[in-house]
């Protein structure tokens, strides 16, 4: 289940970064070749960035794409566990923060409108308590075992 919704958070975030791609080719179409910029690109994209780029991060959690440095862990050899456990509640923490205090952005914006989309601000803001949350999920298992991602035979 959870590597089914990684696999969907990474693909969606291929497809977003594409649509970002084409607006901002419209955008500079517009511009330069019709001397019209359109008002709606820059805002749009800004938003799509937020939502691939935050879902992406969570699916980051899971399959341990993120950056990180392992030079300590490879020092550690098998005693490593206990800062794999250590990360792993660190990433949790900032998930549940995250979640707790983008869901309190979200409300606080949510009678803001972005003028050029017409949509409130906390639809641009939306995916940061979800991504949080997510990223909570993925991180948990991992507090308790300090293992790192290997896929289940059923995920495959």
């Amino acid at each position: 289940m959870a590597a089914s919704l990684s696999r969907l958070l990474i693909a969606f975030g291929a497809i977003g970064l594409l649509a970002m791609t084409a607006i901002i080719g419209w955008q500079v179409f517009g511009r330069f070749v019709l001397n019209s910029s359109p008002s709606w690109t820059e805002q749009a994209s800004l938003v799509l960035m937020i939502w691939y780029v935050m879902f992406v991060t969570a699916a980051g959690v899971y399959e341990e794409f993120h950056i990180r440095i392992t030079l300590l862990e490879e020092r550690l050899g098998d005693r490593a566990v206990a800062v794999r456990r250590m990360v792993a509640l660190v990433i949790f923490l900032l998930g549940i923060v995250l979640c707790i205090f983008g869901a309190q952005l979200c409300w606080a914006v949510r009678g803001n409108v972005i003028a050029s989309l017409g949509i409130s601000r906390s639809v641009a803001y939306f995916p940061m308590p979800v991504s949080g949350l997510l990223m909570a999920l993925f991180a948990l298992p991992r507090v308790f075992t300090g293992l790192p991602f290997e896929p289940d035979e059923e995920d495959d």
